[in-house]
């Protein structure tokens, strides 16, 4: 979508914003909050800090730990939590609304099911973050590569299995997996591309856009992994890129005699940080 404002064209990438994992999630916890009592969340529901505080209003309670819960229910976050986690939410008696995105399920599926049949499992992903927490609860002693540069962690098996967080690039994994499959040439190596296809849209609309553009905004949450990764895609394809949380961080220097600004969100960027952003371009082209 491209819209005029004064001398600038402001263009929005396509498969920007909420995906259908985002959504489920966000939908099941306002159906949760209407329903009253305590509701709890393991974490954030999605990493986007302005729609948790919208959540927060509506009496969403966000907590590290199931020990920080009462009665009541609590929303397993689209991230996923581990089994050993959802067990001690059932053992106190707490209800369990689970809102992970079903791919991240598939992932972790697929880590399970290598680590029973005996596959040393390799997840492709930031070990800090929370879907990889999770996954690691289904396959105990994974080893978790960030990047190409960390394959030599890999230890030799005779089998190996590898999987990766949702949000990852997809160049990236197939820069991994060709470095272990040459690596360990002979071993059995079983590999699921377990990344979203609807990152893998987005990523490529916002590189498309970047190079038509003279700057480009990526929106959305700072502790957003698929934000900052197309944020760094689209500085490293050449254009001035500024990831911004909120549309109060554009300043009048940022658009300054520029005429084509590209715009993308997250999968976690609600709409109206979108709308606010364009917005707040308008009031600055009026002042």
């Amino acid at each position: 979508m491209k819209i005029e404002i004064g001398t600038k064209s402001v263009e929005i990438a396509t498969n920007s914003g909420f995906c259908f994992g985002v959504k489920r999630a966000i939908e099941l916890a306002e159906a949760t909050l209407k329903r009253g009592g305590r509701v709890y969340s393991l974490g954030p529901v999605i990493h986007n800090p302005q729609e948790i505080a919208r959540l927060e209003a509506l009496g969403l309670r966000v907590i590290a730990e199931v020990d920080e819960a009462e009665d009541g229910v609590v929303i397993i976050r689209s991230h996923g939590i581990n089994p050993a986690t959802a067990e001690a939410a059932r053992q106190k008696g707490l209800e369990l609304v689970d809102a992970t995105c079903p791919l991240v399920r598939r992932a972790q599926n697929l880590a399970g099911k290598l680590h029973e049949e005996g596959y040393a499992v390799v997840i492709v992903g930031d070990a800090e973050h929370p879907e990889v927490e999770a996954i690691l609860g289904y396959a105990p002693g994974a080893t978790v590569i960030a990047g190409p540069e960390e394959v030599e962690k890999v230890t030799g098996s005779p089998k190996l299995g590898v999987v990766s967080q949702t949000t990852k690039s997809p160049k990236e994994f197939r820069e991994i997996t060709s470095q272990i499959a040459r690596r360990f040439e002979g071993h059995e190596l079983r590999v699921f591309q377990t990344i979203c296809n609807a990152t893998v849209d987005r990523q490529s609309a916002a590189l498309e856009l970047a190079g038509r553009v003279e700057v480009m905004f990526v929106l959305g949450g700072r502790n957003s992994s698929n934000t900052r990764q197309l944020a760094s895609l689209c500085e490293k394809a050449g254009v001035q890129t500024y990831h911004l949380e909120r549309a109060e961080e554009l300043t009048p220097e940022m658009v300054a005699g520029l005429r084509t600004i590209g715009v993308t969100a997250g999968a976690s960027t609600p709409e109206w940080v979108v709308r606010e952003f364009i917005e707040r371009v308008k009031s600055l082209d009026a002042s």
